[in-house]
């Protein structure tokens, strides 16, 4: 009996705040024994064309990318993550819109890095720049200069309330979660939500949302995650079912600035399929 392929459709490269390349990271997704692998960067299709040169025999790749997104129908808005597969790079208001979202995320980050200084603590923006290595520049980047000015000693450290999740926290620009929904859509691609009901991560948007979004397009939820506890899973699943919505799990694998591994959480055959079927902007790549 032929076992079930292994699908892994959400990771991290250094085009964002992962620590592999590009390259590296569909290497050490065949070394993990997938079959298919997800590059979905924060905002940026940057590391596409690296992963397809470097991808292994036997490995199927699926490039997307993670959107930065907010839902404004409370006060304050509540910031929420959109993977979109399959999109066509160039569709020109798509393109826009990640542009300027990242353009924002580097000029908060400049901001965060200010403030800590004035603080009298000492990291440099340039360094950090130089770290990002022209990838999308994120929070992850700053806790490694803090990381290395011996401030704190991991990444999840840095990220609590003395430092980059609460004190030296700044609001980032994002994309309204139905123009993203929109725009993907637009862009032949096909867009599921992210760990929706990962509370642990702060505040999460009630079930009615998604109806909406379900409505305005939204394809699947992500349910496997290592955010969500075993009862959120279970919900979000229930969720789907009632939406008609397809659900997926996947490792949202950073490298060394997580500890979870590759195909930690993996995604249904079927889940899979149905993502494929319905984009219209790039097909997977396979490597013979």
């Amino acid at each position: 009996m032929t076992a079930a392929p292994r699908i892994d459709l959400h990771t991290h490269s250094t085009a964002s705040d992962g620590t592999l390349s590009p390259a590296e990271l569909v290497r050490a997704a065949a070394d993990a024994g997938l079959d298919v692998v997800a590059v979905t960067d924060h905002d940026t299709t940057a590391g596409w064309d690296a992963a397809v040169r470097a991808l292994p025999p036997g490995l199927t790749l699926i490039r997307g990318a993670e959107l930065s997104c907010r839902w404004y129908g409370v006060e304050p808005a509540i910031p929420l993550h959109l993977l979109a597969y399959l999109f066509d790079p160039t569709e020109p208001e798509l393109v826009a819109e990640l542009a300027r979202v990242r353009l924002a995320r580097e000029v908060r980050g400049e901001r965060i890095v200010a403030l800590l200084r004035a603080d009298g603590i000492d990291v440099s923006w340039p360094e950090i720049l130089a770290g990002a290595a022209g990838g999308t520049v994120g929070r992850p980047h700053i806790a490694q200069a803090l990381i290395r000015a011996g401030l704190v000693t991991t990444t999840t450290e840095a990220f609590g309330p003395e430092w980059l999740g609460a004190r030296y926290r700044l609001p980032k620009e994002d994309i309204d979660v139905f123009r993203a929904v929109a725009l993907v859509r637009a862009a032949g691609g096909v867009p599921v939500f992210a760990h929706p009901r990962a509370s642990r991560r702060g505040r999460i948007v009630p079930d009615e949302l998604i109806v909406e979004l379900a409505a305005a397009g939204l394809a699947g939820l992500e349910a496997d995650h290592e955010d969500h506890s075993l009862a959120e899973r279970a919900h979000v699943r229930g969720l789907a079912a009632e939406l008609g919505l397809l659900v997926t799990g996947s490792s949202d694998f950073h490298g060394t600035h997580k500890t979870v591994r590759l195909g930690a959480y993996t995604t249904d055959p079927g889940a899979y399929e149905r993502i494929v079927a319905a984009a219209s902007g790039v097909t997977p790549v396979a490597s013979g």
